[in-house]
């Protein structure tokens, strides 16, 4: 046993200076291992086959031939595997994606639906033997169209209401002075992690164990209980380090297809998806077609806003994005109106994806204030502050901290935006026009609630365990931090232990509130393990373990509308000989709460304003109608941003905390990406006075608007 060194120790001060990952050296050095790279003995593979057709039913599944491969141990497919339960509401309050409870039936809803899994010694086995079986199809019409006059589209409640109104809409439109009326869209996007998903799924002693990559173990661990009908404690989900996830990282088909096999073989059995099948498989963001009608005031001041979003969902699960919600934040006025609404379609189910809603809609509802600017004769800036709310603008709830005014001044300041020429297409680098062009951001901060144990050592160190997951945020450093103050010892006496179900529920890496809810959690069970440890006194062999459960206390938080927020300046240059658009300097300036880690929260920040410059000039995944499959399914023909698209990008912040939470954290994972791409737009119309409102903004598209000098 060893002397208790906590209690009256001074504060670390920990949160909020910049520290290096705690897991960095693992990481590039290999240590760090991946759910597709863990060893385990006996292991099979599995390999999924999807179909090739858009809409239909599976007429048969030729097994024969390919049983008789080497290496194949079984095909799983819909007239041999077990039946799921799939009538159910899981932890996160939504029914399960039914893409994920796979072969049920013999209906295909789109095209690269799990149809089969082939499980082989090998995965060059497995693979050889899902590309030789033959499914045949009854092939039936499919239709994949996005448009925003389709008759069935329908209002759909997600995790907001679908329709918020407020005054007299029309009458407001006809009494404003200046009046913005204008579609805008965005296209199919995709997740492109680095990482792809990868599952191993093995039975122990009767228990099963998935070793996973994932946004949330508990989560997943719940899910997979639920649809095999198992107890909760006979699942374990475990893991330990993801290579990106955006929101797509949740329950799919290769978790519960692996599963599956290794009941059946009780042998371990692991899938991993390619990266063609992770464009079918694991999620997307849907398209959007948005209508946003303003009117102002001679001053500029809103009169009447109507934002209106049409998305699309699959036939088999109903998902919206929730692109309009963005508006019943940003901006008040006498007549209020928004509304989401979805169409199903032959195609697969999209989901979360980070900043899901407030990216697309930040997009149409920026470029429609810069297009009011413009009538009015008012700077952006000065636009927008302007008409800046004194209470949620729908809800009429008081904000909890709303500084954007705070960054658009620091912003405009840093960004040298008080010697901008509001004239468009009169600035030139040779043969470039150069234009700047600037947006607002704001995302939710939010809590949930979550468990967290903490142990005092014997050998005078603390280790936390917390089922949160880093999926390349830093979280387990922004955690090792926030420990180490709130048991006030230094940061190298801090262990924490992150991504695994057994470790109790917490919430997930997710809607910019994993560490915030997870640095709840460990604030609470380190600030009461402080107290029970004597000073001086001595810790017993094993140890001295407090649990926290944040239930209640996040339940108890008053209401308000608490949010993060941010001011996005970007400077472009475009060639309209060429069509090409260079973004040359970007900056952010948000209002984030307090910053635990400044090293990686600036990562994060300037990871998402890329991800806006991508969304802005690059990304756009494009479905053959006549197949209803993707072109390019891959990273060479579904184009990100990389080095040579990413200038100089700064990302700062103002002080910002947030009173009601123990810590002061709001959330930064998803802020950075809301209102680049506007400002991106918003800048190459200043460049060639020419406004584009389709994302991406190709060059070819460059070429057909012309401008000075085309």
């Amino acid at each position: 046993m060893t002397t208790a060194t906590t209690g009256a120790a001074p504060r670390t001060d920990a949160v909020g200076t910049a520290h290096t990952r705690v897991e960095g050296r693992d990481k590039v050095t290999g240590a760090a291992r991946y759910a597709g790279e863990i060893p385990f003995a006996g292991l099979a593979h599995g390999w999924l086959v999807l179909s090739t057709v858009a809409r239909g039913r599976i007429a048969s599944v030729g097994t024969g031939p390919v049983l008789d491969m080497p290496g194949v141990i079984t095909v799983l497919h819909h007239g041999n595997a077990p039946r799921l339960e799939t009538d159910y509401v899981g932890m996160l309050g939504v029914p399960p994606d039914p893409t994920a409870a796979v072969f049920q039936n013999d209906r295909v809803p789109h095209a690269g639906w799990p149809v089969a899994l082939v499980v082989a010694e090998t995965p060059e086995q497995a693979r050889e033997a899902a590309e030789a079986l033959v499914v045949t199809y009854e092939p039936e019409p499919h239709d994949t169209a996005l448009s925003g006059a389709r008759p069935d589209a329908y209002p759909v409640d997600g995790h907001m209401p679908a329709l918020t109104e407020k005054g007299d809409l029309e009458a407001g439109l006809a009494g404003s002075v200046h009046v913005v009326d204008e579609e805008y869209t965005t296209p199919e996007e995709h997740h492109g992690m680095m990482e792809p998903h990868a599952a191993t799924a093995l039975w122990d002693e009767g228990r099963l164990e998935v070793v996973d990559s994932n946004q949330g173990a508990t989560w997943v661990a719940d899910e997979l209980a639920r649809m095999f009908s198992l107890d909760h404690s006979a699942v374990r989900v475990r893991s330990d380090h993801v290579g990106g996830g955006f929101g797509s990282k949740g329950v799919r088909a290769h978790q519960v297809s692996a599963v599956m096999a290794a009941t059946a073989l009780r042998r371990p059995v692991r899938v991993v998806l390619t990266r063609r099948q992770m464009f079918t498989l694991t999620g997307h963001r849907s398209p959007t077609v948005q209508r946003v009608r303003l009117g102002a005031d001679d001053g500029g001041r809103l009169r009447a806003l109507d934002h209106r979003s049409v998305s699309r969902t699959s036939t088999v699960w109903e998902f919206v994005e929730p692109s309009a919600g963005v508006a019943r934040v940003m901006y008040d006025a006498d007549a209020h109106r928004t509304e989401n609404r979805v169409v199903r379609l032959d195609v697969p189910s999209p989901t979360w994806m980070r900043a899901p809603g407030e990216a697309p809609g930040s997009f149409a509802i920026e470029a429609a204030l810069d297009e009011l600017a413009e009538k009015c004769g008012l700077d952006p800036v000065e636009l927008r502050l302007r008409n800046e709310p004194e209470r949620g603008p729908v809800s009429g709830l008081p904000f909890g901290g709303r500084n954007l005014a705070a960054c658009f001044r620091e912003g405009a300041r840093r960004f040298g935006w008080a010697g901008r020429d509001p004239r468009p297409g009169v600035r030139r680098d040779g043969r470039w026009l150069l234009g700047t062009g600037t947006a607002a951001a704001s995302f939710p901060a939010g809590a949930m609630p979550s468990t967290a144990a903490v142990t005092a050592e014997p050998d005078g160190t603390f280790t936390v365990r917390i089922s949160a997951a880093d999926i390349g945020t830093g979280a387990r450093t922004a955690l090792t931090l926030v420990a180490a103050d709130a048991l006030r010892v230094p940061v190298e006496r801090v262990r924490v232990r992150i991504g695994d179900s057994d470790y109790g529920p917490a919430m997930i890496a997710g809607g910019s509130m994993g560490t915030r809810s997870w640095a709840w959690a460990v604030t609470a069970a380190a600030g009461e393990l402080r107290e029970r440890l004597v000073p001086g006194g001595t810790v017993p062999p094993e140890g001295v373990t407090v649990r926290s459960d944040t239930t209640a206390a996040v339940g108890a938080l008053a209401q308000r509308e608490r949010h993060s927020f941010g001011a996005q300046f970007a400077e472009v240059a475009v060639d309209v000989a060429t069509g090409e658009v260079r973004v040359r300097r970007m900056l952010g300036v948000f209002a984030a709460g307090r910053i635990v880690n400044p090293l990686t929260a600036r990562g994060q920040l300037v990871g998402g304003m890329a991800w806006g410059i991508s969304m802005a000039l690059h990304e756009e995944a494009v479905r053959d109608p006549a197949s209803g499959g993707l072109y390019g399914a891959d990273l060479a023909g579904y184009h990100v941003a990389t080095h040579a698209d990413v200038p100089a990008i700064e990302a700062d912040w103002v002080d910002d905390p947030d009173p009601d939470d123990p810590v002061g954290i709001k959330g930064i994972g998803e802020i950075g990406i809301v209102g680049a791409a506007a400002a991106v737009a918003n800048a190459v119309w200043h460049a060639t006075g020419v406004r584009h409102r389709n994302l991406p903004i190709r060059p070819d598209r460059v070429l057909r608007a012309g401008g000075p000098g085309a």
